[in-house]
């Protein structure tokens, strides 16, 4: 298939799901995946292997500004980072959509309101078979349709966790999730965050929409295809080819659309290296290309009880949002707080690494482990950049404020709830706390790439559908937001470039 009516570059949640809503259209569509299916291994459910020795992480390294390497958290696998994720699938608030000030700047609206999105939101929701609870968190913006399926359930010490909370007349919620545990659990008794999927217990892009879109017989995937460049036209409106280098091959596809959902940082770097008539690589003729770099600031917080056990195995079903649009005392918005999933001595290892393992072992086992997540505001100067093959990341951190006030404020709350020892660590750009925001959409062709539908204003046949599409981070998990976007510019598609 070298000349297909579309090319979708990725199959994280951006490619899957517009592929999902392009199916049965009667396109032909090639999807270009650069990584393998996750095999199923006995690594899938080892602490020691995912979080000490590193098994999944990609054999890349990626440089800083300054020229110092770092090995990146970003997975190359069929469904993307989705294949790790914690599978929250939650909506921004309604006020996200529209400009809000924080401690560190101002956060800017999205060219389109929460109400006018809304729809692809519930669409979304019922692709991804969401478990959730409406009525518990005083933040929840309007549903049209109610969750399908009602929520994971709290573990004791979580159910008690959650009546602490309580306690304190703070409104703890259900988390939104794509797990349907039972099915989860069967093949191990672990958490699923962070852990790999390889099942059919946690729905990420490979087992949500993928799947239904591989349905359709004109859909194809090819897996092992590291998409290298696109090729604009002659007169550089459109994009003539995909450049792609398959077991050492370098081949070419020439189709009528393309969709770039290689991730935020990914999709940036593609088009920085695609030759370009002024060198600064296509659909850039705003500069914003790989600008606008954001990535949740987010600390991991441990509240812990020497005398009482947590002996929980997934724990990861609760959420605050008391702190989200204030600092609970009329002051600006700080963050969003999530459990994380249960966590042992081998997870701490990656992170604390002189202490002895018994040491490790009873923090973990007396720990309830959250985590905490502070929107990261837009700047030009935090940025992708490509030096050759390289990915060269300059991120420029904002907000910091908004996250030791959370920081602050949630050590509070855990010691009035009878935990005698708070510790809480930020997380370094290793891991991949929502990268987003490098291709951004708008009104405006002078400060946007894309628009509002994730069309290139500069290539009227390329659409960029992944993270990368963000004005603005918030201050919770992107996954469902990429998805109904996806669901709404898959709609645009079929109605402005698949009329017969």
């Amino acid at each position: 298939m070298t000349n297909p009516d579309i090319v979708i570059i990725g199959s994280g949640i951006g490619g899957a799901t517009i592929a999902s809503g392009l199916a049965g259209s009667g396109a032909s569509i090639l999807m270009l995946e650069r990584g393998e299916k996750l095999p199923a291994t006995p690594h899938t459910r080892d602490t020691r292997a995912i979080f000490v020795d590193g098994h999944y992480r990609p054999k890349e390294m990626w440089r800083e500004a300054g020229g110092t390497a770092f090995n990146p958290g970003n997975y190359y696998y069929v469904g993307g980072n989705s294949k790790f994720f914690g599978a929250v699938l939650i909506r921004y608030r309604k006020e996200d959509f529209s400009e809000m000030e924080h401690y560190g700047g101002v956060s800017p609206a999205w060219p389109f309101s929460y109400d006018e999105f809304e729809p692809w939101y519930s669409r979304a929701e019922q692709l991804f078979r969401v478990r959730g609870a409406l009525g518990e968190d005083p933040t929840e913006p309007f549903h049209s349709i109610p969750y399908a399926f009602g929520p994971v359930p709290d573990e004791p010490p979580i159910a008690r966790a959650r009546a602490e909370l309580k306690g304190l007349g703070l409104h703890p919620a259900s988390l939104p999730l794509g797990v349907d545990i039972d099915a989860w659990l069967k093949d191990g008794k672990t958490g699923w965050d962070a852990f790999p999927n390889t099942g059919t217990g946690k729905v990420d892009a490979q087992t949500g929409p993928l799947a239904a879109a591989l349905a359709d017989r004109n859909i194809r995937l090819e897996t092992g295809a590291h998409v290298e460049y696109l090729e604009a036209s002659s007169d550089a409106r459109t994009i003539a080819a995909v450049h792609y280098r398959q077991n050492g091959t370098l081949k070419k596809a020439t189709p009528k659309l393309v969709v770039l959902s290689a991730g935020a940082v990914n999709s940036a770097a593609i088009l920085l290296r695609s030759p370009s008539p002024n060198g600064k690589g296509l659909a850039n003729r705003s500069d914003q290309v790989g600008r606008n770099f954001m990535n949740h600031n987010s600390s991991a917080m441990l509240a812990i009880d020497p005398r009482r056990r947590n002996t929980s195995v997934y724990q990861k079903t609760l959420m605050l949002n008391d702190y989200y649009l204030s600092d609970g005392k009329g002051g600006k918005p700080l963050g969003n707080v999530q459990l994380l999933g249960k966590i042992d001595g081998h997870i701490l290892r990656a992170n604390v690494k002189l202490a002895p393992k018994f040491a490790l072992d009873f923090m973990a086992g007396h720990a309830v482990d959250w985590y905490l997540m502070c929107e990261d505001l837009p700047d030009p100067e935090s940025r992708i950049m490509v030096d050759g093959k390289d990915i060269v990341m300059q991120w420029r951190r904002s907000n910091m404020q908004s996250l030791d006030g959370l920081t602050k404020v949630m050590r509070e709350n855990f010691r009035a709830c009878g935990y005698p020892i708070v510790l809480s660590r930020p997380f370094d750009k290793r891991t991949p706390s929502h990268q987003c925001g490098t291709v951004k959409m708008g009104d405006d062709p002078a400060t946007s790439p894309l628009d509002p539908f994730c069309r290139s204003f500069d290539h009227r046949n390329l659409f960029v559908v992944d993270a990368g599409f963000l004005p603005n981070s918030a201050a919770v998990n992107p996954a469902l937001s990429i998805a109904a976007q996806a669901l709404r510019v898959a709609d645009h598609i079929r109605k402005t470039e698949l009329v017969a």
